[in-house]
């Protein structure tokens, strides 16, 4: 297949010349609305509706054919059904087009035929140099250049403003939902595509554009399919750069990204675990619903990110103070109690039968007071030291005095590093213009005190423990878990795989000492009776029989001293995601516990005692109640070991289970490898 051909965005979403091709005559038909819509809504450039059958259409003389048309084209909308696609994307190619936009369905949605058709249509564009963007997508909308380049429903609203909002998403349902939402909190999205089944053109593309244009501050995707880890960090990272928030709402989980579930790490990690890690590092907000996308995206346009985690609430009810600081808890956030100068200034402020010490209540006394003293309120508790974000509760304030309230909180909040979140307890009928002018301030008000709380949980801004380390050369990859210990220096117990009882006991009267028997090559050897422990040497032959019975060989180990037992495991590096690293506690009871932690590898030494530090069972690695601490710089060292390990383009799956942490040293006691080439497993 030809190359692909960079796409002149410029070109897309302010073409000069936009060719309908296939435009219907059927006023009635939602295929009649971007031809109807770009004639009359402003559109600078010219519109060619293109279809034999027809004049003219919507007032505009059409072509019969695209190489009927006049001058040079830069978008074509094909609204043609799917078995005219591919034609139509020669055609568009033909004509110069940079891109067309396929609206048609019947593709790799509906089964093989529609996927081998999918194919087909790709080839047609890479073959004639014309960017796709769908199939089965409801197209583009970009307000700057008045480009109504789809037939969402959602787009008959006038959306005549420009947030600085753009939104990319594969369902258009979705999307349509986005942008109504949207609209009707005065937010009219300043770009919104809707990329469908992705054939060509994919949200991560279009979005890398996107997140560079000065116009837009924050970039919502709707990702139901992140195939290219690679192409997912770029655009997060690009984002970043360009100072341009990114929130995403995932829905689902790539088929080509998940791991088999052989190991302990792969079975509790989770197949987006790489996903979350890459979108944490690079700032990414990452939410649940779609309310929370358009929430997040509110408060971004106009506001910072939490430094931390503690939360000042100012509220106009005691008990939504108390809700606000049980909801609060539950999130990981924290009400501290405020300062004494704090409190000092609050008095001053605040009703005598009020509350200043966090949640701060100021009560309905305040506001017969006609001083606007709300905003101060809220100002002197932004400038505690211990606040990071701003949650306000206003209950059944209305009408005109809740127009004051949130003017006196808007003009408080203008420049203000701390963020502000509102949760409005009243009828929306009743505060529709205070909502309307905090909206426009960049300050989201929601209808519950869950939702408000949610949020300022999930833009706290905390980069993970992991680390970008220097990957060691690829050498070659043993293909047995025991041998690629050996070669990263990880200690293991002395011992040798047996072939037959009798060598079982040969090798252990050369251990000299009670042994551990296993059977290799199962995943969960103790699941299934596959191990044995403290085998005295005259037992040796007779207890191998039963693990023989299980597997072709059988390891005769010497016995590990005690100590802490820890997992570590990695997930190599696939579809341009980079290795997932596991710490935990580990042994038998490792998915009982589920006391976990995860980073991005390669680690170094520090991020590897980092993400260590994270774990619940920390304190018994580092010395509990007067005991000694262990050796967990050991510990860190293999931890980085297998993380560089992990990044060898043959490694799929990587666990150590236990590594006994001792006071000097560690001991890798059990080992699986499992290899992406030939997805054998190794060492078990």
């Amino acid at each position: 297949m030809a190359a692909v051909t960079p796409t002149d965005w410029e070109r897309v979403l302010n073409p000069r010349t936009v060719a309908v091709l296939g435009a219907s005559g059927r006023a009635d038909s939602p295929m009649a609305r971007p031809l109807r819509w770009l004639a009359e809504r402003g559109f600078a450039g010219r519109v060619v509706p293109v279809n034999p059958k027809y004049p003219e259409l919507a007032g505009l003389p059409c072509a019969a054919s695209l190489a009927d048309v006049a001058g040079s084209v830069d978008l074509v909308l094909a609204m043609v059904p799917a078995d005219r696609a591919v034609q139509a994307v020669r055609d568009s190619g033909a004509a110069g087009a940079a891109a067309v936009i396929v609206f048609a369905s019947g593709f790799a949605e509906v089964g093989p035929e529609g996927a081998a058709l999918q194919a087909s249509l790709v080839a047609a564009g890479r073959e004639t140099g014309v960017r796709v963007l769908g199939p089965n997508c409801q197209g583009i909308v970009h307000t700057p250049s008045r480009l109504f380049a789809s037939f969402s429903a959602a787009a008959e609203r006038p959306l005549i403003g420009s947030s600085g909002i753009a939104y990319v998403g594969q369902s258009g349902a979705i999307g349509g939902s986005v942008l109504d939402l949207a609209a009707e909190r005065g937010l009219d999205l300043t770009t919104w595509v809707s990329t469908g089944n992705q054939a060509d053109v994919d949200l991560t593309e279009i979005g890398l554009h996107l997140v560079q244009r000065p116009e837009i501050a924050v970039l919502a995707v709707y990702a139901e399919d992140v195939p290219d880890g690679a192409a997912y960090a770029r655009l997060a990272e690009t984002a970043a750069t360009h100072d341009t928030a990114l929130v995403v709402l995932r829905s689902g989980w790539s088929a080509a990204g998940r791991r088999a579930a052989v190991s302990h790490t792969g079975a509790m990690a989770g197949d987006d675990t790489a996903f979350r890690l890459v979108s944490r590092r690079h700032g990414v907000v990452l939410v649940d619903d779609v309310e929370e996308l358009l929430a997040a995206a509110t408060m971004l346009r106009g506001q910072p990110r939490p430094a931390g985690r503690g939360v000042a609430a100012v509220t106009t009810s005691g008990g939504a103070g108390i809700l606000a600081a049980d909801r609060c808890e539950g999130l990981g956030l924290v009400l501290p109690v405020l300062a004494p100068e704090t409190q000092d200034k609050l008095a001053r402020v605040v009703p005598d039968f009020g509350a200043i010490a966090n949640p701060v209540d100021v009560t309905a006394q305040l506001f017969n007071r006609g001083d606007r003293a709300f905003g101060d309120v809220c100002g002197i508790a932004c400038a505690d030291p211990s606040v990071d974000s701003l949650l306000v509760l206003v209950t059944m304030v209305t009408g005109q005095e809740a127009v004051d309230l949130a003017a006196d909180l808007a003009a408080a909040m203008a420049g203000s590093p701390v963020p502000c979140a509102v949760a409005w307890l009243a009828g929306p009928d009743r505060t529709a213009e205070a909502r309307a002018l905090l909206t426009t301030a960049g300050i989201p008000v929601f209808g519950s005190i869950a939702v408000a709380s949610k949020m300022l949980a999930v833009l706290v801004c905390e980069p993970g423990p992991d680390s970008p380390a220097a990957t060691a050369p690829h050498a070659d990859l043993p293909e047995d878990g025991w041998k690629l210990l050996d070669a990263l220096g990880i200690a293991r117990p002395a011992g040798r795989v047996a072939r037959n009882p009798e060598e079982a006991a040969g090798i252990a009267a050369e251990l000299g000492r009670p042994v551990v028997l296993k059977a290799e090559g199962l995943a969960h050897k103790s699941d299934v009776g596959g191990v044995r422990v403290g085998v005295p040497l005259d037992r040796v032959a007779a207890e191998s029989v039963g693990l023989f019975a299980l597997g072709a060989e059988v390891l005769v180990q010497e016995t590990a001293p005690a100590g802490f037992e820890l997992l570590i495991g990695a997930t190599g590096s696939a579809d341009g995601w980079p290795p997932v690293i596991t710490v935990g506690l580990g042994g038998v009871a490792t998915e009982v516990h589920r006391d976990l932690a995860t980073a991005l590898g390669p680690l170094d030494h520090d991020a590897a005692l980092a993400l260590l530090r994270t774990l619940r069972s920390w304190p018994l690695l580092a010395g509990h109640r007067g005991s000694p601490p262990l050796d967990v710089d050991a510990a860190a060292a293999a931890v980085v070991a297998v993380s560089r390990a992990a990044a060898h383009p043959r490694v799929a799956e990587l666990e150590i289970n236990p590594l006994i942490v001792g006071r000097e040293g560690a001991v890798a006691v059990d080992v699986l490898l499992r290899h992406t080439d030939t997805g054998r497993t190794g060492g078990r």
